[in-house]
């Protein structure tokens, strides 16, 4: 009888940080390990689609995440009780971890303390971290004395960029192997075209976000933007309009939603108003992003991936906690030239009306400009290229196949 396969618990803390965990431990599985997930945040969606086992009773809070938002999400945690949640959480990582031949942390602050703690072998994934976001990345306290750890034994950053500058700060290699994340949305998809769209019509494709109630909002903001586009693009053919729904975000959902704005579903799955027609779909995010020429997004993940394709992105400021104003200037910080936005309070008239008008901009942009290959060179160099997964996964093995060291 051949060995038992080595076990392998994969810690994250963020739906975005289930994502990329679940595509690294899918390649771990094909290499014949055993993979277990623990998210911190959230039900593990992302790994329960993927079929990997997730441990414990998990609890989405209506926040998110863990308090990164604003003074006001961290109160709410408390009172619903995520504090205690985490706690708990953290008591099942540690009784798990004895029992596993390495932790894979994909995450920041919280699982890399865990993981440190746990004085199990670690590789960790820095996807929340980038030098992007001001030249220097300035890690919060405990991580630097964690990733300098020899319980640390592969760190692996989400940019080039970032890993170059912490292979200087942390006195030890920093590699960058792809993102993960990128690996599903390069999936091949189905053309979106349709009767009536004008071959050369521009594309804009509608990201609203997947969280409940906050991807409704972020709907209904789009919703409106739409219907303050110039005039040139509410004619029939001079725009095609795809949206990517979640599947809780049904047709009669839509409906509900549109119809005090003015919009009426037809029976064929399209929104109408006036001549502005808009294309909804369910579980065709690959081919909404990947044949838009422009996205209007209200999406922290997706958004990334979009500018990883090479896509201009306008952002639309909303109120939900998972877009604060807070995380909205992060995320242009980020992502740099690729991301466009209006000024003005989210919903305001202001901000719905400068978000329109910017859409137009950058599409004339895109027909009259170099801005397509500027957002092409941008995105290689801000996001990278897909096949960090495997690679990632790989480099694990090595870890696992290397004699132990001294967890220090």
């Amino acid at each position: 009888m051949g060995d038992p396969p080595r076990r392998l618990l994969l810690l994250s803390n963020g739906h975005g940080e289930d994502l990329s965990g679940s595509l690294i431990g899918q390649e771990l599985q094909k290499l014949g390990l055993e993979v277990v997930a623990l998210p911190l945040v959230g039900h593990g969606g992302a790994y329960r689609q993927a079929g990997l086992p997730v441990l414990g009773h998990t609890r989405e809070f209506s926040t998110g995440g863990l308090g990164y938002t604003s003074l006001g999400g961290r109160l709410t945690e408390l009172v619903q009780g995520q504090l205690t949640y985490l706690l708990s959480q953290l008591v099942l990582f540690f009784r798990e971890a004895r029992h596993c031949a390495a932790v894979v942390v994909v995450g920041d602050v919280i699982p890399v303390l865990a993981a440190w703690c746990s004085r199990r072998p670690v590789v960790t994934y820095l996807v929340a971290y980038s030098s992007h976001y001001e030249g220097r990345l300035r890690l919060p306290w405990p991580c630097g004395s964690c990733l300098r750890s020899r319980r640390f034994r592969r760190v692996f950053s989400r940019d080039a960029f970032t890993a170059t500058d912490l292979s200087h700060q942390l006195g030890r290699p920093v590699d960058f192997l792809g993102n993960p994340f990128l690996d599903r949305v390069l999936e091949s998809a189905p053309s979106l075209d349709g009767p009536g769209v004008g071959a050369s019509s521009p594309r804009l494709g509608l990201l609203p976000g997947s969280r409940l109630p906050e991807a409704l909002r972020n709907f209904e903001l789009m919703l409106q933007v739409l219907t303050r586009l110039p005039a040139a693009l509410q004619v029939r053919g001079g725009l095609q309009l795809n949206a990517a729904l979640v599947g809780a975000i049904d047709a009669a959902t839509v409906a509900r939603l549109s119809r005090p704005l003015g919009w009426q579903l037809e029976p064929s799955g399209r929104l109408c108003r006036g001549e502005l027609e808009l294309r909804l779909h369910w579980g065709e995010f690959q081919a909404v992003v990947q044949q838009a020429d422009l996205l209007l997004a209200m999406t922290g993940t997706a958004t990334e991936q979009a500018v990883g394709l090479g896509k201009p992105v306008v952002q639309l400021a909303g109120g939900g906690p998972q877009f604060s104003p807070n995380f909205a200037e992060a995320q242009r910080r980020l992502l740099g030239p690729s991301l466009f936005s209006a000024e003005g309070e989210p919903g305001s008239e202001r901000s719905l009306g400068g978000t329109a008008t910017l859409v137009g901009d950058v599409l004339h942009q895109l027909q009259h400009t170099d801005l397509g290959e500027r957002c092409r060179r941008n995105g290689l160099e801000r996001i990278g290229g897909p096949g960090g997964a495997a690679r990632m996964a790989w480099q694990i093995l090595q870890v696992l196949d290397e004699p132990s060291a001294p967890l220090q």
